[in-house]
């Protein structure tokens, strides 16, 4: 009797930044469906989910994707659900509101190649500090990229998988890379972003490097990391209207906070004003303005006002899921779309 191995992928309740937790279950004679993936549970009172008196979650498939680093194996990211089978609350993407999957979504996701050692980004000598940035991004070279094996290994890994990873490259500082992922439907952008930062995770892990997904790891006059988020939906596909364009953009305006409330914590420290970004407590919007809030891309008006839109304030910790739900809501708000 053939046996599988299930690895079980979901999110914990730390605050302000969840993290991934994984567990594996066998199974005999398996398929390959998500519908064949039971439901299973966890201790989530170790996790920051459930008190220790009332301490089981439930982990519900969602999604299902081949394992490309194990044999007989398969990753299944989950939703957590409460015992009584409701979302719990610290599942984002339980509120995203996308049944339809008009909304899609390319996510770029940065992140540093870290050293535990000298808990510095790779390439950072232990004293001092390197060359000023620039000459990294999209570099060749071992003066100026570094850890690119364990880069190419995950991005097979994802291709393998069945994750729709879009491209990767270098980025300006040392240690600093990013891969995209594009998916049509939010639910499925945010499912496969996670699942490729799980592959990212395990991989590095081989080589004693961590992953630091934190937006602004190191001070002072270097790129912070972010995930800008583009997306669109049937209108911004079709519309061909400039006016249509701005208007959604001016419907993101009135909504600051609660953007910045789910694109990731300590956001502050990246969203300065400077290193191709808006300033945190202001919105702004342009075509081909890396320091706006939210990009319009040349492409998109090239095509005559028919593509998709950037918004570049969430950082590279946030939750793709919670980033999604709230873009689609406002977007939803456009009065435009009533009259589309």
């Amino acid at each position: 009797m053939a046996k599988f191995k299930l690895e079980y992928i979901w999110l914990d309740g730390y605050q302000p930044t969840q993290s991934l937790r994984s567990k594996t279950k066998i199974v005999s004679n398996f398929d390959g469906q998500l519908e064949s993936c039971p439901m299973w549970s966890f201790d989530g009172s170790s996790t920051e989910q459930a008190p220790g008196n009332s301490s089981d979650c439930l982990l519900e498939p969602v999604a299902i994707f081949p394992d490309p680093d194990r044999k007989n194996a398969y990753l299944v990211m989950c939703e957590v659900l409460s015992p009584d089978g409701t979302p719990h609350p610290s599942n984002g993407r339980a509120t995203i509101e996308d049944d339809d999957n008009d909304f899609w979504f390319g996510f770029e996701q940065e992140y540093f190649l870290w050293n535990p050692d000298t808990n510095l980004p790779l390439g950072f000598p232990e004293k001092g500090y390197p060359a000023p940035q620039g000459q990294y991004y999209c570099s060749v070279g071992a003066k100026n990229a570094f850890g690119r094996e364990i880069v190419e290994e995950h991005l097979d890994f994802c291709l393998d998988a069945g994750i729709n990873v879009e491209g990767i490259n270098a980025e300006v500082a040392t240690g600093q890379w990013e891969f995209q992922v594009f998916a049509k439907g939010a639910k499925a952008a945010g499912d496969q972003v996670w699942v490729a930062r799980y592959l990212l995770e395990r991989t590095a892990e081989k080589y004693g490097v961590a992953i630091n997904w934190h937006c602004k790891p190191i001070k002072g006059d270097w790129n912070g990391s972010g995930m800008h988020a583009n997306f669109s939906n049937g209108v911004l596909r079709t519309c061909g209207s400039k006016d249509v364009y701005e208007s959604i953009c001016d419907a993101f305006r009135p909504f600051i906070k609660e953007h910045i409330a789910v694109y990731g914590a300590d956001n502050e420290l990246r969203l300065t004003g400077k290193h191709e970004t808006q300033s945190i407590d202001k919105f702004s919007f342009g075509v081909s303005d890396r320091g706006a809030s939210i990009r319009i891309p040349i492409a998109t008006v090239e095509n005559g006002w028919k593509g998709w839109l950037e918004d570049r304030r969430p950082n590279s910790a946030a939750d793709p899921y919670k980033v999604a739900a709230r873009i689609i809501k406002t977007v939803k708000t456009a009065d435009v779309l009533a009259i589309a």
